[in-house]
């Protein structure tokens, strides 16, 4: 079986986690802020908080930027449900704007027309969150400049794209947004297990969300109310969340980010391996954007239905016959059985839509061997042409 994706553990890593097993703090300890530390580092953010997934990351973020009940918060329909489902766990109401059918990001202009009539109609929302699909960023600056005509803010939704570049800077530098959020899981570019993070150059959002992610306490003594009780107190000033990463995960992330450039440039090598041997086929290959430099989390195909011999439907069958376990990223979020409870219908967003009915996600990963990869273009060639 080939995976769409999978993680790479060499010995360095297994050996930094057996470390933290033998040392005396396996969940609390000083792994965390140093993982922390690199991944600003990494990024060129002033701050960054760990987690454990990038849901909660999300979840955290709205939190800290005051999301609340009658605010509107929105995002792409092109993307894992968590994008959206974090503005419905602070009470807000979710729209959408269509993606861009070229690089599937959010459509800017499509935006930019949405704001002006939610401007009309009081309907502005609180905070966008772009999604930097398959690891590509989106047109950051300009949604950075429309915030600041309409007045929201950014969380950017990098779940995809550690590693990546937006115009020479990494993907994480919050240069043209408030927050931006990683994601650790197995299949993403460096992993902790289960992870997330956030980055954020605003000192008063990290520190939300630090106390947000452990139950809303605080054990510093300058910050409390009650400044009467011995050494043994704790405040809780919030209502938080266990949302906490330990130091055994952040251990194994601490030794996968010292790899993030070759894990990059070999996703990028396969990426344009594909490139250069699917030009023939019915398809549509990921389109590139001269701003941006992919991480190459995803390689989505589209299958051209009317010039394929096969279907979308008979395409992606047909090779997981074939023992290549492709995926499909995403179904739109908008037509979820609980979205559509909230009013969203088909025809609301139709360049997600077809999208969703062309779509498929090719294996890609830093141990994908150039064997693998042969049968996978062998056998997608003799399924199309």
């Amino acid at each position: 079986m080939i995976p769409y994706g999978k993680q790479h553990i060499n010995n360095d890593d297994i050996n930094e986690v057996i470390k933290v097993l033998k040392s005396d703090f396996i969940t609390q300890g000083p792994v965390i802020p140093a993982f922390e530390k690199e991944i600003s580092a990494f990024t060129g953010s002033k701050y960054a908080v760990a987690m454990n997934s990038a849901t909660s990351a999300l979840h955290l973020s709205c939190l800290a930027l005051g999301l609340t009940k009658n605010d509107y918060l929105w995002t792409s329909p092109i993307s894992f449900v968590a994008s959206a489902n974090c503005g419905l766990y602070c009470g807000a109401q979710i729209d959408f704007v269509d993606i861009d059918p070229h690089n599937y990001n959010i459509n800017v202009n499509l935006l930019e027309e949405k704001l002006i009539e939610a401007q009309k109609q009081n309907k502005l929302p609180k905070i966008v969150i772009p999604v930097h699909m398959c690891g590509q960023s989106a047109d950051s600056e300009i949604i950075f400049n429309l915030s600041k005509k309409y007045g929201f803010k950014i969380i950017e939704d990098a779940s995809h794209a550690f590693g990546g570049k937006y115009k020479n800077e990494f993907i994480g530098s919050c240069s043209f947004s408030d927050i931006t959020v990683f994601s650790f899981h197995p299949v993403k570019i460096i992993t902790t297990g289960e992870g997330g993070a956030i980055t954020t150059n605003d000192e008063e959002i990290s520190d939300r969300v630090k106390l947000l992610r452990c139950h809303g306490i605080t054990k510093n003594k300058e910050l409390f109310l009650n400044k009467k009780e011995g050494d043994w107190y704790y405040e809780q000033q919030y209502l938080g969340f266990n949302y906490r990463l330990t130091d055994l995960q952040a251990a194994l992330g601490l030794s996968q980010i010292k790899r993030t450039v070759d894990f990059v440039s070999k996703r990028r090598e396969i990426a344009n391996r594909y490139d250069r041997l699917l030009t023939n086929l019915p398809i549509v290959t990921p389109k590139q954007e001269k701003y941006s430099l992919s991480s190459r989390h995803l390689y989505v195909i589209r299958i051209k239905n009317d010039k394929s011999k096969l279907s979308h439907f008979e395409a992606f069958k047909s090779l997981r016959e074939k023992n290549i376990l492709v995926n499909l990223h995403y179904i739109p979020i908008h037509l979820q059985p609980y979205y559509r409870k909230l009013g969203f219908k088909h025809g609301d967003f139709p360049n997600a839509e077809k999208y969703y009915k062309e779509a498929i996600s090719l294996p890609i990963y830093f141990s994908f061997t150039k064997k693998d990869q042969d049968y996978v273009i062998d056998t997608l060639t003799k399924l199309l042409k």
